[in-house]
């Protein structure tokens, strides 16, 4: 056997010991591990299994985990642990770096501390795992996995993740006022690249306020807790 070979055996059993997982077909992990740019046997339909089941064992998870949560505050905080951002700090935890497969312009370009090739590659080894040991091991996986992040959801109350339209709403709600009016009162921009301006109004106190965002959602989200935050100073 050769060293090359040897060194790539020793380091896929220290990452199957760091994930707590070990893998039947060894070749599946090394896919995984390999970027695009490595060569044309990559981990992009890993990738794209690795995401799906990502979504619905975390969704799951705060489905169970959280009762009194509606889907709007379940739906922010799924999108939270799902980010690419939070991906990444899974990876560096499974110092994911160390391992991964990349071309020569990647490698010298910084690509194994680059947030998106990371947190590709933990979705894709979570497609291996699923593909190698069926549905159950993906979701033993992901819950080890996240159980840090899951943890620190475990205590957060529903005010903390409800949606600032929502709050506005039950807040105007509870004082028998009339709901906000949302209006956009400008668009800027290219048609890939958009950003919308919003005012939120809130007639009965005659107070207005706006918000910025990629998409109309998202100025009105900022918009509303801008109104909920000028209503608390004015109370």
């Amino acid at each position: 056997m050769s060293s090359t070979s040897t060194n790539s055996s020793s380091e896929q059993i220290r990452l199957e010991s760091r994930l707590g997982y070990s893998f039947r077909d060894k070749e599946l992990l090394e896919q995984a591990l390999t970027h695009k740019s490595h060569s044309r046997r990559h981990n992009e339909r890993l990738e794209y299994l690795g995401d799906a089941v990502l979504g619905f064992v975390i969704a799951e998870a705060l489905y169970a985990s959280h009762p009194a949560f509606a889907e709007d505050a379940l739906t922010m905080i799924r999108a939270d642990l799902v980010r690419r951002e939070t991906l990444g700090e899974v990876a560096v935890g499974l110092k994911l770096g160390d391992f991964l497969r990349l071309g020569p312009g990647e490698r010298k370009s910084g690509g194994k501390q680059r947030v998106s090739i990371l947190a590709d590659t933990v979705e894709a080894i979570i497609g291996a795992v699923s593909q190698d040991g069926g549905i159950e091991a993906g979701r033993e996986l992901v819950l080890r996995l996240y159980k840090d992040a899951l943890a620190s959801v475990a205590d957060l109350k529903i005010e903390a993740v409800k949606d600032p339209k929502t709050k506005l709403q039950e807040i105007l709600q509870a004082e028998s006022l009339p709901l906000p009016v949302y209006d956009v009162v400008a668009t800027a921009g290219v048609d890939h690249k958009r950003e919308f301006t919003v005012a939120c109004r809130v007639e009965s106190r005659q107070l207005e306020t706006t918000g910025q965002g990629s998409n109309r959602r998202g100025a009105e989200k900022m918009a509303a807790q801008r109104m909920i935050d000028r209503m608390n100073a004015s109370d």
